[in-house]
């Protein structure tokens, strides 16, 4: 899945890609993740006595959100609009990347935390629509980390130019 959103957007000019992320992405985690804590303060307090309750959960997700929060703003306000003016700066793209190793990280911790996003059997309507909600939310990040990783922090390579056209090395005089 995440090879196939690439390869569709490899090709495709910065600006757009970011048009993309910022609506794909960034927007739709700004959705998710308030209706995920609320449920899953829902959950967390009607189920407690419950084997299985994921105990924390909405703590988790809050500091996903502040994490996330925080990460797509300086995308949004810093790197996105020098990648937009053909500036692909390494210091920038590097914090970026290794927030993007702490995203996953919390990744782990909440597939821990949610059996994968596989409720327990008997669950409620509230359980399992978290648990499908966290499972959306694993996808489209883990999506949105790879595209930006494999397409938009990349400088476009220009094409090289061919000998005798543009460009000679020099050895034909």
């Amino acid at each position: 899945m995440h090879q196939q959103l690439i390869n569709q957007w490899r090709d495709a000019s910065t600006k757009e890609l970011i048009q993309f992320v910022l609506a794909n992405f960034h927007e739709k985690h700004r959705q998710q993740l308030p209706e995920l804590i609320q449920l899953a303060r829902k959950v967390e307090g009607v189920h407690n006595d419950h084997p299985a309750c994921p105990a924390g959960l909405a703590d988790l997700l809050t500091e996903m959100s502040n994490e996330l929060e925080s990460h797509m703003m300086k995308e949004e306000q810093i790197l996105f609009p020098m990648l937009a003016g053909g500036v692909y700066p390494n210091g920038p793209i590097a914090v970026m990347e290794e927030e993007h190793t702490e995203h996953d990280l919390m990744l782990k911790k909440l597939a821990n935390l949610t059996n994968n996003g596989n409720a327990p059997r008997g669950a409620c309507g509230s359980w399992i629509m978290l648990y499908e909600g966290t499972r959306e939310l694993a996808e489209d990040l883990q999506q949105h980390i790879a595209l930006e990783n494999e397409v938009l922090f990349r400088e476009p390579q220009a094409a090289a130019p061919e000998h005798g056209k543009d460009f000679c090395c020099g050895s034909c005089q």
